[in-house]
């Protein structure tokens, strides 16, 4: 892959902010790369199905750029 993009999965505390909720405040971050925006929302949940949202976390999908090394 020339270049894709990185999908990122934030499992945050409920009492954190939307916008505050990134790599630093998550209590679990997952990641992988994906050919295109589309799949930055979609498949996660194999990786999900076993987390427990229970009211205090919540779920947030990052997309950024990625270019390989």
């Amino acid at each position: 892959m020339t270049q894709g993009f990185l999908a990122i999965l934030l499992v945050c505390l409920a009492d954190v902010p939307h916008a505050k909720c990134d790599e630093t405040t998550a209590t679990e971050v997952r990641s992988t790369v994906v050919d295109n925006e589309i799949q930055c929302v979609v498949g996660w949940q194999e990786m999900v199905s076993g987390a427990r949202v229970d009211g205090q976390v919540y779920l947030k999908t990052v997309c950024r750029r990625y270019k390989p090394k």
